[in-house]
């Protein structure tokens, strides 16, 4: 096991140079670079002008040459700085934006399993039943409804349709991650949180969404291929109780796959946050992402995007590790 780890350590970094340098040159050939994005509207500004501000920024040398300066920084901890947020981009996206999408993404992550693990065991054992037939009717429209609908969608419902009919009585805010009105350093750690949780509840339900209807197809997939096993026949023929047929012999081997399609989910909520953040006003990596890309600060959107392909690989291996933890059949020795 260690020696396997340790090969796929080493053999991440390759990967991941290879996927930085594929990053960085999506985002330099993209049209329009931060001297555009400098000197747009600005009539005064000369050819010379341009041609100095795009030597000062290093846009006059080749792509290649650009990278490696961009690598060698980067493996020193310097991303560069943020021309939008005026302070290093490292700092800014990790100390400023990552809790924010942490506090998004990781209780969107654990409401999902809450949600799909107990839905796709229930569906898989009442196969071609109204229960099971309903909630692959739902799986199915939460796979085909996009975040960019369902968010202005859930905003329109919460924010206007209901309030406006109730009076307000049911409503919940529609942007943001806090009260502006309350002051921190008076109010009780309970009405922080408190607060907080009511600027969480619509982006987490809509991020949520679609991660609820993947768990629940792989988990109910998974527990039709267990159910239908030589072993868990033998355990009905010895007249076992079903629920112990299920949740203790059936549940356990049904449940490996799904480690796998966490370690991939994890970082795949940080990419799905970017649609989210940005509907609800949530100030995340996601919305950073965005941001940087529109406004050519590029230097902001690489560091997020190479933490994101380094949490991808860390997450990987983990659940490669995880597989071979809980399922003996495995052995990387």
């Amino acid at each position: 096991m260690a020696t396997y780890t340790l090969r796929r350590i080493l053999q991440m970094i390759p990967l991941l140079l290879v996927i930085s340098l594929i990053i960085y040159a999506l985002t330099a050939l993209q049209p329009g670079d931060p001297v555009d994005q400098l000197t747009l509207g600005n009539s005064q500004i000369t050819p010379a002008d341009i041609a100095r501000l795009r030597a000062a920024y290093g846009l006059d040398q080749p792509i290649f040459l650009r990278y490696f300066y961009w690598l060698v920084q980067a493996l020193h901890g310097d991303f560069g700085w943020s021309r939008s947020f005026s302070q290093p981009a490292f700092q800014y996206v990790f100390q400023n934006r990552l809790p924010n999408t942490l506090l998004l993404t990781v209780p969107a992550l654990i409401l999902a399993l809450l949600v799909a693990v107990p839905l796709g065991i229930y569906s898989a054992v009442r196969q071609y039943s109204l229960p099971d037939y309903v909630l692959t009717f739902l799986s199915f429209l939460a796979f085909s409804t996009p975040v960019f609908w369902l968010g202005p969608m859930v905003l329109w419902l919460f924010a206007i349709y209901l309030p406006g009919i109730t009076n307000g009585v049911i409503s919940l805010p529609p942007g943001g991650l806090g009260s502006p009105d309350l002051d921190p350093t008076t109010a009780s750690t309970w009405a922080i949180i408190a607060d907080k949780i009511k600027y969480l509840i619509l982006p987490l339900c809509v991020l949520a969404f679609r991660e609820i209807a993947v768990i629940l197809r792989f988990m109910r997939a998974n527990m039709l291929e267990v159910l239908s096993q030589d072993y868990v026949r033998t355990a009905r023929a010895k007249g076992l109780p079903g629920g112990v047929v299920v949740y203790k012999h059936a549940l356990r081997n049904a449940i490996i796959p799904i480690i796998t399609l966490l370690g991939l989910a994890i970082p795949g909520l940080f990419g799905g946050a970017v649609i989210t953040e940005t509907v609800f006003s949530w100030p995340g990596m996601g919305r950073v992402i965005l941001e940087g890309l529109v406004n050519k600060d590029f230097n902001v959107v690489l560091a997020a995007l190479t933490f994101i392909a380094l949490l991808t690989l860390i997450f990987s291996l983990l659940a490669d590790l995880a597989y071979a933890a809980v399922d003996p059949r495995i052995r990387y020795d």
